[in-house]
C-alpha cells in the first residue's frame, strides 16, 4: 500500500510518500480501507518531537480516520466487514495517512451517511474537544452564559454549534476572517479580538470561559473576572496553565482528549439529522500531504484539511 511515513523526527521535509507493508487486524482490531484522514497540528508535534507520544519509526501519521471496514479481528463483535466508519484512533500508533489503517473496533463507530465519506474525517477528535471541553468539563447547561475564545478555528466551530445548541448563550472571540463562519454558526456575539479587548466587549459574568487559542498566562488569567462566581473556565491549551478562582469557586480544568465512541456516535447522529456541520476547508490527495504539513508550519493553514488516498 501507499503511505506517507517519517523514518526520523523534524520537519516537513522528513514525511515520504512510499511504499508501505498493508498492516493485518489483531484481536480486537479491524482493518479500515482509509477513505479519509484529517490533518491535525498534533500531527506536526509528534512528526517533529515535541509532544509526548512515543512512536516506533517509520511512523505513519494521523490519528481522524475515515473509511471502509476492510476485514476484522478476532473477538470483535460492534462492526462488520463494508461498514462504513469514521473514528479517533491512538496517537502512537501508525495512523490514517495510508491506505488501510489498523485501528481498535471499540474507537469507531458508524460514518455519518449526510455528507461525503472523506469529509467524516474532519469530525472525531475535534468534535470530541469540543463536546468534552463543554460538557465535560464545563457542564454547560441551557441559559447559561458560554464565552469562547479562538472560535474561528475547527473546534471552536463545533464547540459554537454544541454550546448553542445546548441552549446556550453563545459569546465568540474571532477575527473578521472567520467572523462570518463563527456567526453562522450560531454564535449570538461575535467579538472581534483584533480591535477590542474581551475585558471590555464583555460586559456580563458568563457561567464558562472555554480558551481555544493561545495565550500568555498573564493574559488567560486576567479573564478570570469575566466568570462567575461558582463558574469555571476550561482549556485545551496545556502548554499554558488554566487558571481559577478558589476564593470564588471558579474551577479550573485543562482538557486532554480521550476517546469516546459513545459520544462520537452521537455527534454522528447530530451530522446526520443537520443539526451539526462539518467544515472541510480543502481536501487533497494523500501524496500531498508532506505539502500539508509545509503550509502549516508556514502558518498557511486555515480550517481542516483531509488527505484523500487516490488508486494509482
Amino acid at each position: 500500500m501507499k503511505a506517507v511515513r517519517f523514518h526520523q523526527s523534524g520537519g516537513p521535509e522528513v514525511l515520504r510518500y512510499e511504499d508501505a507493508e498493508q498492516p493485518v487486524p489483531g484481536p480486537g482490531e479491524a482493518l479500515v480501507r482509509v477513505a479519509g484522514s484529517a490533518f491535525n497540528p498534533a500531527d506536526a508535534g509528534i512528526r517533529g518531537g515535541f509532544l509526548p507520544f512515543p512512536v516506533t519509526l517509520p511512523h505513519v501519521p494521523g490519528y481522524d480516520v475515515s473509511g471502509t471496514v476492510e476485514a476484522l479481528g478476532d473477538g470483535v463483535g460492534n462492526l462488520a466487514v463494508g461498514q462504513r466508519v469514521v473514528g479517533f484512533i491512538p496517537m502512537g500508533a501508525d495512523g490514517s495517512a495510508a491506505e488501510f489503517v489498523v485501528a481498535p473496533a471499540t474507537d469507531l463507530v458508524s460514518a455519518p451517511a449526510r455528507i461525503p465519506l472523506p469529509d467524516a474525517a474532519g469530525l472525531p477528535s475535534v468534535g470530541l474537544t469540543a463536546w468534552q471541553a463543554l460538557f465535560e468539563a464545563g457542564s454547560v447547561e441551557a441559559g447559561q452564559r458560554v464565552l469562547i475564545n479562538g472560535a474561528g478555528g475547527p473546534v471552536g466551530g463545533y464547540a459554537v454549534q454544541l454550546a448553542k445548541r445546548a441552549g446556550a448563550h453563545v459569546l465568540a472571540t474571532a477575527s473578521p476572517r472567520s467572523s462570518g463562519a463563527v456567526r453562522a454558526a450560531g454564535a449570538d456575539e461575535v467579538i472581534d479580538h483584533t480591535a477590542t479587548s474581551l475585558r471590555a466587549a464583555v460586559t456580563e459574568p458568563v457561567d464558562v470561559l472555554l480558551n481555544l487559542a493561545p495565550i500568555t498566562p498573564e493574559g488567560f488569567a486576567a479573564l478570570v473576572p469575566l466568570v462567575r462566581d461558582g463558574g469555571a473556565v476550561v482549556s485545551t491549551t496545556p502548554a499554558v496553565p488554566t487558571p481559577g478562582d478558589e476564593a470564588r469557586g471558579v474551577r479550573a480544568v485543562t482538557i486532554f482528549l480521550h476517546p469516546d465512541a459513545d459520544v462520537l456516535t452521537q455527534l454522528v447522529s447530530l451530522v446526520d439529522g443537520g443539526d451539526l456541520s462539518v467544515d472541510i476547508a480543502d481536501r487533497v490527495p494523500l501524496s500531498e500531504l508532506p505539502a500539508v504539513h509545509r503550509r502549516a508550519e508556514a502558518g498557511e493553514i486555515r480550517g481542516k484539511v483531509i488527505a484523500v488516498p487516490t488508486a494509482e
